[in-house]
């Protein structure tokens, strides 16, 4: 059974659909820990809610302890580490630990609209004031550079017009949620 932990910043949409997935299908691997960036993420509210053993660990804590996330990694076991709305670069030496078995997933269609602060509404409004008449997801593995890994899965969706940040943001979440934690499956299936 392949462990996996989910790193992620907010919310944790994607992290409670990755979490329901792999509890109603058991069998390629479990969710065995979260790692939230900040406190007041509302993610760590989610893996309480899925018995998910979870915890913060900020930049501030990396920059004081800089082997900090690979220990705890290491510590649990984890096979392969999941982004979900994660904000931070992963530092090299978690990359090196875990080749190929980092995924991440994009809002837009790399390469366009990615690397360093673009994430969320941001790369929907560029996508809207680019006047892109399409959109959609990239699913990646993760390299020492923001959005620059081997692309694993794209889905597409269709800008309209009237599409703004909010309807756009919505369009994509639907795909993430559809498509993420199959692709996560189908990757660890390989391992």
């Amino acid at each position: 059974m392949i462990s996996l932990a989910i790193l992620a910043s907010g919310n944790g949409s994607n992290a409670e659909a990755i979490m329901n997935f792999f509890e109603q299908n058991p069998s390629q691997g479990s969710v065995a820990l979260v790692i939230a960036s900040n406190e007041q993420a509302y993610v760590l509210e989610r893996a309480k809610n899925h018995g998910v053993k979870s915890l913060c660990i900020s930049k501030k804590m990396m920059n004081s302890e800089p082997d900090l996330l690979r220990a705890t990694l290491a510590d649990a076991k984890i096979d392969v580490v999941v982004l979900a709305g994660y904000m931070l670069l992963i530092p090299r030496d978690v990359v090196a630990m875990f080749p190929n078995k980092i995924i991440n997933i994009h809002p837009a269609l790399l390469p366009k609209f990615g690397g360093k602060g673009m994430y969320g509404g941001n790369v929907h409004n560029a996508v809207i004031a680019n006047k892109e008449t399409e959109s959609g997801i990239t699913i990646h593995f993760v390299n020492e550079q923001y959005d620059k890994g081997d692309v694993i899965f794209q889905a597409k969706c269709e800008v309209l017009e009237d599409d703004d940040a909010d309807t756009l943001a919505a369009k994509i979440h639907t795909l993430e949620h559809k498509f993420y934690p199959q692709i996560i499956n189908q990757v660890i299936a390989q391992l």
